[in-house]
């Protein structure tokens, strides 16, 4: 029996507005990878999407928050992603593990290592190969808001700051992402976000890749 070698997985990550549904779109079109996201990306996702993201979910405790969005993450992982990278196909995320880690580790204030351990163990240890960061001042975010927000994106300027803090953060840490000005045209950031990949993970085909 032929084995394929595991397909490239690669993950789309930023605050609000900064781009990453239309980059992750154009993405997988020039690598004819599987495009998916998160939280929602599965039938029970759409129905925990929902919860965290509705402005009636006010009183939603960080820690549950955090937990539902570990769900998301399991199921997402074990219905759609890994089986997809066994196959032998590449996968773009629109958000993964780093949204939760910026969002409820930095931006709910909860700690960045129990988060990182939740999402590792709901994920069953699968991490990107590549993260690229769209890194979108909240000055560039808020003129591309619309006026109906979600629960999430109403959070108020102090959270989302904590929150872009933190996507830099990890990514000063993390040699495995990649940060790219968003504030650019769509085809100039394109471009760059798919140079990323070819320097990172090669042009065109998979890679043997590894959990960790």
């Amino acid at each position: 029996m032929t084995r394929h070698a595991r397909g490239r997985f690669i993950a789309l990550e930023g605050g609000e507005a900064c781009g990453k549904t239309t980059q992750a779109d154009l993405l997988a079109a020039r690598l004819g990878a599987l495009r998916t996201h998160q939280p929602g990306g599965t039938g029970i996702g759409i129905r925990i999407r929902h919860l965290v993201l509705d402005p009636t979910s006010a009183g939603l405790d960080p820690r549950a928050e955090a937990l539902l969005m570990a769900a998301d993450r399991a199921q997402h992982v074990s219905e759609i992603i890994r089986p997809a990278l066994e196959g032998g196909r590449d996968v773009v995320t629109d958000r993964y593990a780093g949204s939760t880690l910026a969002y409820q580790g930095y931006g709910r204030g909860l700690p960045i290592d129990e988060i990182r351990r939740i999402s590792d163990w709901a994920s069953r240890g699968l991490w990107p190969d590549l993260v690229i960061f769209l890194d979108v001042s909240l000055e560039v975010a808020a003129r591309r808001f619309s006026d109906d927000r979600d629960r999430m994106e109403a959070a108020g300027d102090e959270f989302h700051q904590r929150v872009l803090a933190g996507f830099r953060a990890l990514a000063a840490e993390d040699a495995g992402w990649v940060v790219i000005d968003g504030s650019g045209s769509v085809e100039d950031v394109g471009d760059q976000v798919y140079a990323a990949v070819r320097e990172r993970l090669g042009d065109t085909g998979s890679i043997k890749g590894v959990d960790r």
